[in-house]
């Protein structure tokens, strides 16, 4: 009798992180294929003079815990997305939701950029291979990607593209660039 031998599924996990209101909720909703489970809280009183709304004015939600989202690849591989907090309270849950993570998406907006160096500063001091989003607001400047490497300080090797969140083909170019980046990062390490 021949015995049919099945792969044992492979998952992946990614991170998605950045500033607060820089658009990590947007992206995985945009690009999942299932309804993303969300954490998403109306902003209070205890928010003020904590929360930056500047660049933001009209966000009156913000993630309390982490945005989930799927999307399966094929039969036996998948993609776990977990968009991470962006205030710097719920930051504590980073280690838990970056255990095993093949890589991270930063978002930055160049309205607010330095919003974006808390997430560079952790997934550069883990060794996480990560790449930069530039979420390319409306109303905002345009800049090209060297001026954001320049400005981040970032090394070469650390794609940087300029996407819109928004958009699903436009979030799954951030995805391929992410998951090629850290294959190849990971195995020149080893």
């Amino acid at each position: 009798m021949d015995s049919v031998l099945s792969e044992d599924p492979v998952a992946l996990k990614i991170l998605i992180a950045g500033g607060f209101g820089v658009g990590k909720t947007t992206l995985v909703g945009s690009i999942s294929e299932i309804k993303p489970l969300r954490t998403e809280e109306v902003l209070s009183d205890r928010g003020i003079g904590v929360d930056d709304l500047d660049g933001v004015e009209a966000k009156n939600t913000t993630t309390v815990a982490m945005d989930f989202g799927r999307i399966t690849i094929r039969d036996g591989l998948v993609v776990y997305l977990f968009g991470t907090p962006g205030q710097e309270r719920f930051w504590f849950m980073w280690d838990e939701l970056s255990h095993g993570a093949l890589g991270a998406v930063v978002i930055a907006d160049t309205r607010r950029l330095t919003d974006c160096f808390p997430s560079l500063d952790y997934f550069e001091q883990r060794g996480t291979p990560f790449v930069v989003a530039v979420n390319c607001f409306d109303g905002a400047a345009s800049h090209s990607v060297e001026d954001v490497r320049v400005a981040l300080d970032l090394d070469d090797d650390v794609p940087i593209m300029l996407c819109d969140v928004r958009r699903r083909a436009s979030a799954k170019e951030v995805m391929i660039t992410l998951v090629e980046h850290s294959l190849r990062t990971l195995t020149s390490a080893n």
